[in-house]
């Protein structure tokens, strides 16, 4: 065993955590893959310097591994569940939680790296099961201990399962787009602004009893989609009107055909044609479309969906992101893993992660290229320059485990 090795392994044990070495591979996509653990944890991943040493660490649930050697910490003892918990305890004698891919699913759904209190210290968010309010982890700043739980909102039961990490009202801060689970609504939950505050405060897009807004909801996204300078909100069964008040409750619902149910949705002109289009990616099935801006006559705005790739199927979020410095922004998706235990067609094929380069004026107006397979993607993916080579990266994490894949793309 290699002295450096030997030391991490030690020092985890002495902190009380497990500690397993990262597995690095250069693949032939232009990425180079880091194994950070095997183990299911979280479906949501995010990054954050939570140690302040400079360096960006990942999170994943209610784990982050410590940057650059990726040790693993444990933020807060795992909540009970009937699935077997792993023989390894932590420095304040707690298990540490591993979930079984085939049986059950995590606490984990969506995960968010920021400073919520504006103390100076990164804090983590997560999304928790659909219907469940979301919280956050308050940073213990390099005190040992639990790290403290706060739910978000007054314990708004978040509906749907591909919420946003959004700035709503462009001070600078990502808030959170979602369905409330009770009053049925499109809501923002907006994150604090003031040093101390812990409070996110609700506010309302739509009218009560609106589509697309039920527990395990599908589908939702953000953008200007009829091009009037103030940016909409799109779900599979239609989109919302924006208006400059983002918190009046009355954003006008336009149904319209958007697909099938889905992970998040991007709003982006494909084609070239001036007119935004909407990106989806089938959460359960098989598919990854873009659903062409058509207007008619009258002036309505419909929608044509065309098939962008049938690779592989669950591909249940995506995100976009520069990946080769070309000036526009790419495509990027991948299969959930096991997303319902083994349940639906493919749902254990191979873990595809995939982006697509958009070419808008230039038919087929894309072209896909395959990262990896044998990772896919969780609930969310987070893009973030890592190694400080002024390159996106990708990170992951599900039920294969944690990910991170070093961007090498050549411009």
């Amino acid at each position: 065993m290699k002295t450096k090795h030997l030391i991490l392994v030690l020092s985890a044990l002495i902190c009380g955590v497990a500690y397993s070495q990262p597995v690095t591979t250069t693949l032939p996509s232009g990425f180079k893959k880091t194994k950070l653990t095997g183990d299911f944890i979280s479906e949501g991943v995010a990054v954050a310097d939570l140690n302040k040493d400079g360096k960006l660490d990942i999170v994943a649930g209610y784990y982050w591994f410590e940057a650059p050697s990726w040790i693993k910490h444990q933020m807060a003892p795992a909540e009970t569940t009937t699935a077997e918990a792993s023989a390894s305890t932590v420095g304040f004698g707690m298990f540490s939680r591993v979930f079984n891919p085939r049986k059950e699913y995590s606490n984990s759904f969506l995960n968010m790296g920021m400073d919520v209190n504006l103390d100076g210290w990164d804090d983590v968010v997560i999304i928790d099961f659909p219907g469940k309010p979301a919280f956050w982890f308050e940073n213990p700043r390099n005190k040992p201990g639990v790290w403290q739980k706060h739910i978000i909102a007054d314990s708004v039961g978040i509906a749907n399962e591909s919420p946003g990490f959004i700035d709503m009202d462009g001070d600078g801060r990502l808030d959170i787009l979602c369905g409330d689970k009770a009053k049925k609504q499109i809501i923002w939950l907006k994150a604090p602004v003031k040093r101390g505050e812990t409070e996110w405060k609700r506010y309302n897009l739509s009218a009560e009893n609106v589509p697309g807004t039920e527990i395990f909801s599908h589908g939702i996204g953000y953008g200007d989609v009829n091009k009037d300078g103030l940016n909409d909100v799109v779900i599979r069964e239609g989109w919302f009107e924006g208006t400059a008040d983002k918190t009046a409750g009355n954003w006008k619902f336009h149904p319209t055909d958007l697909g099938q149910p889905c992970s998040h949705m991007q709003v982006v002109d494909v084609d070239g044609d001036g007119k935004n289009d909407v990106i989806s990616a089938s959460a359960h099935a098989l598919g990854i479309w873009w659903h062409q801006h058509i207007t008619d006559s009258e002036g309505k705005i419909n929608f044509a969906t065309h098939v962008m790739s049938t690779t592989t199927a669950q591909t249940h979020s995506s995100i976009m992101a520069d990946l080769n410095g070309d000036g526009r922004k790419e495509y990027i998706t991948g299969k959930r893993f096991l997303a319902h235990h083994g349940r639906d067609p493919g749902d254990a094929d191979a873990a595809y992660l995939l982006w697509f380069d958009l070419t808008p004026g230039h038919k087929p107006y894309w072209t896909e290229h395959v990262i990896d397979n044998d990772s896919g993607a969780g609930l969310n993916i987070t893009v973030q320059d890592m190694n400080k080579d002024h390159k996106p990266d990708i990170i992951i994490a599900n039920k294969n485990g944690v990910f991170l894949f070093e961007n090498n793309l050549k411009k």
